[in-house]
């Protein structure tokens, strides 16, 4: 055991300001990742600041029709709330899709956002791995990678985001706020995680030091619809093998909006374009969304033991469109 210290933050500025004042220092929210990864050795931080009794556990409605999500809203809450049920229901979905009853209790909404991935190479510290050892390779690649990435995977890392919360947000434009010594900034969910390339040890583009105060969420035009699907190896408590949230809007037939992110794929959630560009105008026939998800999909490069990824992914995506297009 590492000794390490605790600090209660009492405000968001003073939570700030010990991290710039600590380097290394973690941010403590529901401890539901970080906790583990401690007790496994991986994260090591000398101090931990507890930002869970800020007040940042509210959900708001902004006079757009926005809403406001706080940083430590706890997950169980988040996909509880009325506003969310009805208007952004993929991300209610993917929240209850995610982990357990008593962890959604306990996980917020920074927290998800910045869980790290599962791959049992970093995990176990008597095994090399880049994103916990730079330079010291990354043996899943021959080794065991089932579970792990068919896209945007580099050499250097395979390993796949965790979280489907991450998934739908992402799908639903959503933007993340951050506070950190330089102030307060913005970065859409579609660009907060990172790709491994030759840095897989950085899982997104927060810097140090920097606080998620909130995720915003921007309003949806009348008639659309949205949804998440995950399949995975047991019902409850088991991440993603690939998932997908969808969120469409159709008139007359066509596709006046569509936005797809999959889950399970990718070092982050891996937000469609090519498919996108492909639906938006076209007919909605299932036909059309094949020839999307195909597109998209054609980028994959799986390895030895998880091509089924790209058909599971496929089906998910495909039944997802067709059946938000049947809605009335």
């Amino acid at each position: 055991m590492k000794p390490f210290g605790y600090l209660r933050a009492r405000s968001v500025a003073e939570a700030v300001r010990e991290s710039a004042a600590h380097p290394g220092a973690r941010f403590l929210g529901g401890g539901t990742n970080l906790v583990d990864l401690m007790k496994l050795g991986v994260e090591t931080p000398g101090l931990l600041i507890d930002v869970s009794r800020l007040p940042l556990d509210r959900v708001t409605e902004s006079a757009d029709g926005a809403l406001r999500i706080g940083g430590t809203v706890r997950n169980s809450d988040l996909a509880a709330h009325p506003a969310v049920r009805t208007r952004y229901p993929a991300l209610s979905q993917a929240l209850l899709a995610g982990a357990s009853g008593q962890l959604r209790n306990t996980a917020t909404t920074g927290g998800n956002l910045l869980q790290r991935t599962r791959c049992p190479y970093f995990q176990d510290t008597s095994k090399p791995c880049n994103k916990r050892e730079p330079g010291s390779g990354c043996p899943a690649r021959e080794g065991v990678h089932r579970d792990l990435a068919v896209l945007g995977h580099s050499t250097a890392c395979v390993a796949t985001h965790p979280s489907d919360m991450a998934v739908a947000l992402a799908a639903l434009d959503a933007t993340v706020v951050l506070l950190g010594p330089d102030g307060a900034r913005t970065v859409s969910a579609t660009g907060f995680h990172r790709l491994p390339g030759d840095d897989p040890v950085t899982d997104t583009v927060i810097r140090p030091d920097e606080l998620i105060t909130e995720v915003l969420l921007p309003p949806l035009p009348d008639g659309t619809v949205s949804l998440y699907r995950k399949a995975r190896d047991r019902a409850s408590f088991a991440f993603a093998l690939a998932s997908v949230a969808v969120v469409l809007h159709v008139r007359d037939g066509r596709t006046e909006h569509a936005a797809l992110a999959f889950g399970g794929l990718a070092h982050r959630p891996w937000r469609a374009r090519a498919a996108e560009e492909i639906l938006r105008g076209a007919p909605a026939t299932e036909g059309t969304y094949e020839a999307a998800v195909d597109a998209e999909l054609a980028a994959a490069r799986p390895l030895r033991d998880n091509a089924f990824k790209v058909t599971l992914a496929r089906r998910l995506a495909v039944d997802a469109l067709a059946e938000l297009a049947a809605r009335p």
